[in-house]
């Protein structure tokens, strides 16, 4: 019995006026151990047909081969293609989220909600520092709930004083509803 695929390769080989092809021995089973000459087999069929000719970046270098082999080359790229947030190791996570923290809290109206805020935030820091699951070391600081509470009321009260001392904004005309009533 023979490999349906074996007899679909003998058959385009004839189609392609091959002469070889009703000379050629019976074909060999495919398998693990032969796996890699069927492939370069067909690499080798394709190249003579011109089927690699005009690929995009024919010629060309290829990107990012520095001195440096990066394993995560792959995610990095996508990453920055993508424009992803929110993936990435704890280490870099926590980072941007420090950096960016004093800004969330200010958006939060509740005293209660800052100190949960920043309880989980100091948690997060010390599971990132306890994992060994290796990545970037965590440098990210834990930060002090109460002096943290007291620098959101400072911001907060600033915020409230320094409309009063600048000039009025403009009234806008007020929403307009979609039914009026007519007297």
């Amino acid at each position: 019995m023979t490999d349906p695929r074996d007899a679909a390769a003998r058959y385009r080989a004839r189609q392609n006026g091959d002469p070889d092809a009703e000379s050629e021995a019976p074909p060999t089973q495919l398998n693990a151990e032969n796996k890699h000459q069927f492939v370069e087999t067909a690499i080798q069929l394709a190249i003579r047909r011109g089927e690699f000719d005009d690929l995009p970046g024919a010629g060309k270098p290829l990107e990012n081969l520095g001195s440096h082999h990066d394993p995560d080359w792959w995610i990095r790229r996508k990453i920055e293609t993508e424009n992803l947030t929110g993936l990435g190791p704890p280490a870099i996570l926590l980072r941007n989220e420090d950096r960016e923290l004093d800004a969330s809290l200010d958006r939060l109206s509740r005293e209660g909600d800052v100190r949960e805020v920043l309880e989980d935030f100091n948690r997060r820091v010390i599971d990132a520092r306890r994992q060994l699951m290796g990545g970037p070391p965590v440098v990210t600081k834990t930060r002090d709930v109460d002096a943290e509470i007291d620098a959101w009321r400072r911001r907060r009260a600033a915020r409230a004083v320094a409309p009063r001392d600048a000039a009025p904004a403009p009234e806008s005309p007020g929403r307009r509803g979609l039914f009026r009533r007519r007297g």
